[in-house]
């Protein structure tokens, strides 16, 4: 039986979260059917543009992306923190831009109509608003705005009901900075490896797309978590320097192109020095996030299913 959602998710373990859905149907999410040779293509647009548009009212953070042809992969990061500072007015704008709240959070945000609210009225619409602010940094909310809202589309296209994703999303809790960047690294490069593309730039519709496109026009995109490399700004940004990162994600790259088994990178990226990753750690955080793991993901998780590799 699968485990409740809410024991999968605690912030008080990692803010990070690996989120993978699948379709459902034998239809493509995206790409083309090679029975009826239509293309869906487009419905990429759909998932990223849904995508930008939630990050912009949740406390949810993208820190990489990838659209495959039958699913998605997400690295999500929880701002609770964020969530919490906002007044009640912030939380019912942000809502509203989602869902028509009630008829007492439509009227406060009225100014005129606010000021003819009772008190029992407004204790009533705080009540509510927290519930509203409960839910904009709940990665279930999340993924259920964007699952539902591309569901939706593709079912009036098909011109047919029912499922079109499976009934839950999986979830991997990232339990420390090598599970993070191994796990982005994973993600970013899901196209190379099924080979959907021959380099990380070409990537269409990932995070390493539109971080490299934003490098060479000397910033970062917007609508992801930036990569700032000092600790001291972890809370504004991913603990990683993003030409690191950049530069990691580019040998990685090179070796699954060649068809190597095992990834040896030039030279040991400051990243995994940084974080504690052995080359051979990094093989297996890389190439196993779904395969070998379950519902955490760390380092010495890693180590540990290392070992026993190796004594058995």
């Amino acid at each position: 039986m699968p485990s409740p959602r809410k024991s999968l998710i605690c912030l008080q373990n990692t803010p990070y979260y690996h989120c993978v859905s699948r379709c459902v149907r034998r239809a493509f999410l995206c790409g083309k059917d090679r029975y009826s040779g239509k293309s869906y293509e487009h419905r990429r647009q759909w998932v990223e543009d849904r995508l930008i548009a939630l990050t912009s009212v949740f406390s949810i953070d993208v820190c990489a992306y990838a659209v495959m042809s039958n699913h998605t992969h997400l690295v999500l990061h929880v701002d609770r923190n964020e969530a919490l500072s906002w007044t009640t007015e912030e939380v019912l704008r942000r809502w509203h831009s989602l869902h028509k709240g009630t008829v007492l959070t439509q009227q406060y945000m009225q100014p005129a109509q606010r000021a003819s609210l009772t008190e029992a009225q407004i204790t009533t619409i705080i009540s509510t608003a927290n519930i509203y602010r409960q839910r904009l940094y709940d990665i279930s909310w999340f993924m259920r705005l964007l699952n539902e809202f591309i569901a939706r589309e593709a079912n009036k296209e098909d011109e047919c009901t029912g499922r079109f994703w499976e009934g839950r999303f999986k979830s991997q809790a990232l339990l420390d900075e090598a599970a993070l960047v191994a796990c982005m690294a994973y993600v970013d490069l899901n196209p190379l490896r099924v080979g959907l593309s021959k380099t990380p730039e070409t990537s269409e519709f990932t995070s390493i797309k539109h971080r490299i496109e934003a490098v060479q026009l000397g910033g970062q995109p917007k609508f992801l978590k930036p990569l700032v490399g000092n600790a001291s700004q972890a809370l504004k940004g991913l603990p990683f320097n993003l030409a690191d990162y950049l530069t990691l994600v580019d040998e990685t790259a090179r070796q699954i192109s060649t068809g190597k088994s095992g990834y040896v990178l030039h030279n040991t990226s400051p990243i995994i020095q940084r974080t504690g990753l052995s080359q051979i750690n990094w093989n297996s955080m890389v190439v196993g996030i779904e395969d070998i793991f379950s519902n955490s993901i760390g380092l010495s998780i890693a180590q540990r299913r290392l070992a026993l590799s190796r004594a058995g």
